[in-house]
């Protein structure tokens, strides 16, 4: 049997065991995938010997994301970028890590939006932290023009646009609302407008009514910001898109098969996440 799992402190949040467990079933897998809780200061030990505890691999969840960088024999460019990683696996005799996030996201706007073109889109993007930086890698990638990132720590958005280079401009926060001129797809990365969290703030109105407006958060579904882009008649695209295409690279890795992100199974997740 090939074991996998995912760690974290807490772990119990996480909704990999059911998306993996889902893809067990249905590929017909002798395979199990598991909740390992592991506190902080105890991650780097248990990551050196996850091949002798009997694992092929495993995903990391907060706080670990960086810790995962630092032991890996090799990281991936996206998880260099994000400065965090979420997949781990051996080739050969090394551990390889990657941040799967950043495709996750990717895959799921060009499932919600087919015929996407992000060959010289301009991206706003809210947030400079680790996910905003693995996406805007990932968008690259793809062929975006410009992102513009907006986030309340000048300083770290300047940092951000420097690692990416002249197609990433770093904005006040206090510009969102203002500098969203030519932009075909917004992104929120950050937990603003979430309860216990405060508003967003942003004024969605200067959007093209052709533009795409995305967040990474999946509790809720429909977040504030994508309720407020349906209301403009927007195209609006959640995070559970992104939380399931980003387990795809992991799971066939460790067991072989790429399986396929399924409506039962987002059905699944979403009953899950609304406590049904």
């Amino acid at each position: 049997m090939r074991r996998a799992c995912v760690i974290g402190w807490p772990v119990s949040h996480s909704r990999s065991p059911l998306i993996h467990g889902y893809w067990l079933t249905r590929y017909g897998i002798d395979g199990s995938y598991t909740r390992v809780p592991v506190q902080p200061d105890d991650a780097a030990r248990f990551l050196g010997r996850l091949r002798a505890e009997g694992y092929v691999g495993c995903n990391v969840t907060i706080p670990h994301k960086v810790t995962a960088c630092a032991v890996a024999a090799e990281v991936r460019p996206a998880a260099r970028a994000a400065g965090a990683a979420n997949t781990l696996w051996y080739e050969g005799d090394r551990l390889v890590v990657d941040n799967t996030d950043a495709a996750g996201f990717v895959q799921n706007l060009r499932d919600a939006v087919p015929g996407l073109d992000f060959h010289g889109a301009v991206v706003a993007m809210l947030g400079a932290g680790g996910a905003a930086r693995g996406i805007a890698f990932a968008l690259l990638e793809a062929g975006a023009g410009a992102v513009r990132v907006f986030n309340r720590s000048g300083a770290r958005a300047d940092a951000f646009a420097a690692y990416f280079g002249a197609k990433v401009q770093a904005l006040g926060w206090d510009e969102r609302n203002t500098a969203l001129d030519g932009v075909s797809l917004l992104v929120n990365t950050t937990p603003l407008g979430m309860p216990g969290s405060e508003p967003l703030g942003i004024d969605i109105a200067a959007l093209d009514r052709t533009a795409v407006v995305a967040d990474i958060v999946y509790v809720p579904i429909l977040t504030p910001l994508l309720a407020a882009a349906q209301a403009r008649g927007l195209v609006a695209v959640d995070g559970l898109g992104m939380l399931l295409h980003q387990a795809v690279p992991g799971f066939e890795r460790w067991f072989g098969v790429r399986p396929e992100v399924t409506g039962e199974l987002r059905a699944l997740v979403q009953r899950d996440i609304e406590g049904r």
